[in-house]
């Protein structure tokens, strides 16, 4: 059984969303959605809703083209909706893939 984590560090999260921790540390301060959790050392720690907002962030600037930070903003919450169906989607067709490419493996074994 799998277990779900509710908060996940600075280098759990650029694994998981493949964005760099620099990186996530400039997003934070430029995205009002964007608000991990700090420990009194002043650690970093995300939830899932956060590493969603990650990844909406990077497909937006990726896969949308849109790099300009203020035009990101506007496309968060003017169609967040949208961005997220296709966010979802993206993801989906990754999943598919890595498990695709661990049935080759064995496969191929």
């Amino acid at each position: 059984m799998e277990v779900t984590k509710t908060f996940y560090s600075i280098r759990e999260t650029e694994k998981a969303t493949g964005v760099p921790a620099s990186t996530l540390r400039y997003w934070e301060k430029q995205f009002e959605q964007l608000s991990p959790r700090k420990d009194g050392h002043g650690n970093r720690y995300y939830t899932r809703e956060d590493q969603e907002i990650i990844k909406r962030i990077k497909y937006i600037r990726d896969e949308l083209k849109i790099t300009r930070i203020e035009a990101i903003r506007k496309e968060l919450s003017s169609n967040a909706k949208r961005s997220d169906e296709r966010q979802s989607a993206l993801d989906i067709l990754l999943r598919v893939r890595e498990e695709l490419c661990e049935i080759r493996k064995m496969i191929k074994q």
